[in-house]
């Protein structure tokens, strides 16, 4: 009984955050608004959010606010006609064409409403977003199966979207490596947390859109293009599999590299020192599991775990079986410091001390098991149910769900939603978190369907 009290409030709120311009519903905002905490941008609509807000919609037949985010995101996009204004607001830069804004407010103008993106030039730290387009591509793909709506995705402006993201994605570069490079901070970790280069979230979900793309594009759309997808995606597939793979037999290899090694048939082909393996790996994966490293890239592996590349590495089948199967057991054995109070932990371990002073710059927000520095975020429980549906572990799901649930119904719901929790198990309502955040809210919902209706995972999975 509670539980369903729990859900539809859960229903109210999601409800209650729709962003609506003129009588079209947009989106939703990042989170409902608490008079008592400065708003910063958690009134806009971002790319990223909106996704569990979308699946949740979808579970009710909601498509039309959904197509209508497609749509509206889609007018954003940086292309050649609004180019030129987009730089006004960007120092004078000029963006890539194809870039999708990380968010979009709705703001009054001469005494009519209209639509402002942001792609970076008033975030904290000027950070161009990475992933959004990537997103919006996996998103259409997601409508797209959820409603049977064939036509959206094949209309010309969607196709030509679509082209201008691949052609952003895949322009050549001074790179020996199938992964995207991106600066530090453009994505859904979005502060100074050591994640450039090659950070596993980014090249999880540019495989999925590569898949999504190559879907959704027509075969008049894409006969230029379509085998050097094919060609990217085998080549990601195999190179992330291969070197982003941790477990304890990978770890010994490691510790017994030798470097400076030339040539092709090389063991270390990145060049890392065995010394930079993190005392804590060896005794921490168990003998039966393994997971995603976190970054990988010339003289440096970063072995942090890190949730939602590794998550969606299983649902999108980057993770091929027995890797699969190897994360699920390393959540179930590292229970407590992945799930512990919330589920669950963005990355583990968090950095400290002067670590933390310089891989974050001395954050203050992202101090020691706190915000993306191994914070816990209840968003993720959609992630964890979803690869937990797609590898049969489905009692992993139910736990979980399980220690949510009873936190919010325990404590009366007074934790309002929050955006992530603080502490080594997640004991502690965020520091600095907002409250009634809508990917929180949305997230729980979708986790719910999925295991009442797992024939949903169908949208999301390839």
């Amino acid at each position: 009984m509670y539980t369903d009290e729990l859900l539809n409030e859960a229903w109210e709120r999601l409800e209650g955050s729709i962003l609506s311009c003129g009588e079209q519903q947009i989106g939703t905002v990042a989170a409902a608004a608490d008079p008592s905490v400065k708003q910063y941008n958690y009134g806009h609509c971002f790319i990223r959010d909106f996704v569990p807000s979308a699946l949740a919609f979808l579970t009710k037949g909601q498509g039309k606010i959904v197509a209508n985010f497609l749509r509206q995101t889609l007018k954003l996009q940086i292309n050649e006609n609004n180019i030129d204004e987009i730089r006004v607001h960007m120092d004078g830069a000029r963006p890539g064409i194809g870039l999708m804004p990380a968010s979009f407010e709705v703001v009054e103008e001469n005494g009519k409403q209209c639509i402002r993106a942001d792609f970076g030039e008033r975030a904290i730290g000027r950070v161009t977003p990475v992933d959004s387009c990537l997103w919006w591509i996996i998103l259409l793909r997601i409508y797209k199966k959820a409603t049977g709506d064939i036509q959206l995705a094949h209309e010309s402006d969607f196709q030509q979207g679509i082209r201008l993201i691949l052609d952003l994605c895949l322009v050549k570069r001074f790179d020996m490596y199938p992964t995207l490079l991106v600066p530090e901070g453009a994505f859904m970790i979005d502060r100074r947390m050591g994640v450039y280069e090659r950070p596993l979230e980014i090249q999880v979900l540019f495989y999925a859109a590569l898949l999504a793309a190559d879907e959704l594009l027509l075969p008049e759309n894409k006969s230029d293009i379509h085998q050097e997808i094919k060609q990217r995606l085998s080549r990601l597939k195999n190179h992330i599999r291969e070197h982003y793979w941790i477990d304890l037999e990978r770890v010994n290899e490691i510790h017994r590299y030798e470097n400076e090694e030339f040539g092709e048939e090389v063991v270390n082909k990145f060049n890392i020192y065995p010394d930079s393996l993190a005392s804590w790996v060896a005794d921490w994966i168990p003998k039966e599991g393994g997971y995603l490293a976190g970054n990988l890239g010339p003289g440096r592996m970063d072995f942090r775990f890190f949730a939602l590349g590794n998550l969606m590495a299983i649902i999108c089948t980057l993770a091929d079986e027995q890797q699969s199967q190897k994360m699920m057991n390393l959540i179930a054995k590292r229970w407590a410091d992945l799930i512990g109070d919330m589920p669950m932990k963005i990355c583990f371990p968090a950095v400290e001390d002067k670590e933390w002073e310089w891989i974050t710059g001395c954050d203050p927000k992202n101090v020691r098991w706190s915000y993306h520095n191994g914070g816990n975020w209840p968003v993720f429980l959609w992630f964890l149910v979803a690869a937990a549906q797609k590898t049969g572990r489905k009692s992993i799901a139910e736990r979980a769900i399980k220690i949510a649930e009873r936190r919010w119904i325990e404590y009366n719901n007074k934790d309002k939603w929050p955006e992530y929790y603080d502490g080594r198990k997640g004991t502690l309502v965020g520091k600095k978190a907002m409250r009634y955040q809508t990917w929180t809210i949305a997230g729980y919902i979708v986790a719910k369907d999925l295991m009442e209706n797992p024939q949903h995972l169908e949208w999301i999975q390839f």
